[in-house]
């Protein structure tokens, strides 16, 4: 058993709908939390390499989501599966996280960045001390999430911190680099988004032909390269 500012973080399995099974780690977002649901994420994977019906593994901030085919796979055989994998908890980070980070080249500011002035204001910075800070930040993938491709990348330096703009945008362009919160993010597609923009890159993140069609995964370190 862990615990995480004092309160219980045994893992909790429950079903998420009839396909699917959730193990919740932990009360809240910990970074303890996310590296271990990397891990079980990882070991799910390995350990259901014989299991057709076991589909992959989706980790998130303090869970994951192990998808099944309920008419091959009983919940039961799946969650005795789970249980053992946890029980070991040997499982190491995939061996190429850290070897083959992503590097993104972003245009700061202007019309690709248009809340860079305002958010290094808000902040108390120059614009200059916000693109050094977010070029020099080492993020890692946390989970994907709210649209194909869009990944929360955690790392984001805590002087960059900004919350949500309070009107959203109708349509935020694809490759915006963005800020919300505690984590930073490229939008992999057009589509409606709050975050706050602070450039834009031409590299795509998300493509439905490709395989895998995101080089995206958790665990996966990215770098922004300024241009």
């Amino acid at each position: 058993m862990e615990s995480v500012n004092g309160e219980s973080s045994t893992p909790r399995i429950e079903p998420l709908g009839d396909a699917a099974l959730l193990v919740t780690l932990g009360p809240r977002p910990d970074p303890g939390l996310t590296a271990r649901a990397h891990r079980l994420a990882a070991a799910v994977e390995l350990a259901g390499a014989g299991h057709a019906a076991i589909g992959r593994p989706v980790p998130a901030h303090a869970s994951v989501l192990v998808p099944f085919d309920p008419l091959a796979l009983d919940s039961d055989e799946l969650e005795n599966l789970l249980r053992a994998t946890l029980a070991r908890e040997d499982a190491p980070p995939r061996p190429d996280d850290d070897a083959d980070p992503l590097e993104i080249p972003v245009a700061y500011g202007g019309a690709d960045g248009p809340d860079l002035d305002e958010l290094a204001a808000a902040r108390g910075l120059r614009p200059s001390d916000v693109i050094e800070r977010h070029a020099a930040a080492r993020f890692r993938v946390l989970f994907l999430g709210f649209a194909p491709g869009f990944a929360y990348l955690g790392g984001l330096p805590p002087a960059l911190a900004t919350p949500r703009r309070p009107t959203p945008r109708e349509r935020v362009p694809a490759g915006s680099v963005a800020i919300a919160g505690e984590h930073s993010a490229v939008y992999p597609l057009a589509m409606p988004g709050g975050w706050n923009l602070i450039g834009r890159t031409d590299t795509t993140l998300f493509d439905a032909q490709r395989d895998p069609p995101t080089p995206l995964r958790p665990g996966r370190i990215v770098r922004f390269v300024p241009r």
